[in-house]
């Protein structure tokens, strides 16, 4: 057998939600799920420009971008409800957009300003993901699946960027909760948390190339010889998103290396 005839498609017909799918992270699985046969990827996020050039680069066939600020409920709302009206269905919402810390705070200097600006990203806007999109699996009667992006930080504390740590702690305890409310609906909530990945915004926040920062991180993995990137967390994704993990629900999936402190 050739590798095309033992190619399985895992979202043969699917309609996918990606938000923060203009780069990074979400741009990878917005590619990978429409590999895997999904009919509709939508590429929900802030920029324009970046996420028309992920649609037209997967094909306008098989993939669409809308502009979505996730701290906004209602942009969420409409988005999801614009999706549902175009496209007849919500399968799967892969909730993923999300920031990092702009400055190193402790619990001493912390700027809540700074950390309400996080916040309504990484958990309010998370928040707003998973009810908007549940809202439409549970009218619809689907049997969806819900993916959100936490973080090798909801397991751990630090000496430093509280306001992150917080949050990724925040987006854990949001899956565990609606993986136990949705369940009976048929519908499933897990997470993937992934370590840090040489993502556009990543590079941006620490100055680095790419390089640089797949060599700062290095020491943090136990299993050597492999770089990460930002497939392996796409792959893990597809895998909480599909039927391959069909009875699995509240799980945070963890894409480290075997990360040490």
């Amino acid at each position: 057998m050739t590798e095309t005839t033992l190619f399985r498609k895992k979202l043969e017909g699917k309609l996918a939600i990606v938000t923060g799918g203009a780069s990074g992270i979400g741009e990878a699985t917005a590619h990978l799920f429409a590999k895997h046969g999904a009919r509709m990827v939508v590429i929900a996020d802030i920029q324009e420009e970046l996420g028309h050039q992920v649609a037209k680069s997967i094909g306008l066939n098989h993939s669409t971008y809308i502009r979505c600020d996730v701290t906004d409920e209602e942009q969420v709302k409409a988005m999801v409800e614009w999706t549902v009206k175009n496209y007849g269905q919500l399968d799967i919402m892969f909730s993923n957009a999300g920031i990092f810390s702009r400055s190193d705070q402790t619990v001493l200097n912390l700027d809540l300003l700074a950390l309400d600006h996080l916040f309504a990203i990484n958990v309010r806007g998370m928040a707003a993901c998973v009810k908007h999109a549940a809202r439409v699996m549970v009218e619809g009667h689907a049997r969806g699946s819900i993916v959100c992006t936490a973080s090798v930080a909801a397991n751990q504390g630090s000496t430093g960027y509280t306001d992150y740590f917080m949050s990724k702690h925040a987006v854990l305890g949001l899956v565990r909760s609606a993986s136990k409310q949705l369940g009976e609906h048929g519908i499933r909530v897990n997470c993937v948390s992934p370590s840090a990945v040489a993502t556009p915004l990543t590079c941006s926040i620490l100055g680095m190339d790419s390089e640089q920062v797949e060599k700062a991180y290095e020491p943090h993995a136990s299993l050597k010889g492999v770089v990460p990137k930002v497939g392996h967390v796409a792959d893990a994704v597809l895998f909480l998103a599909s039927d391959d993990s069909g009875f699995v629900n509240g799980h945070n999936l963890v894409v480290d290396g075997g990360w040490v402190d």
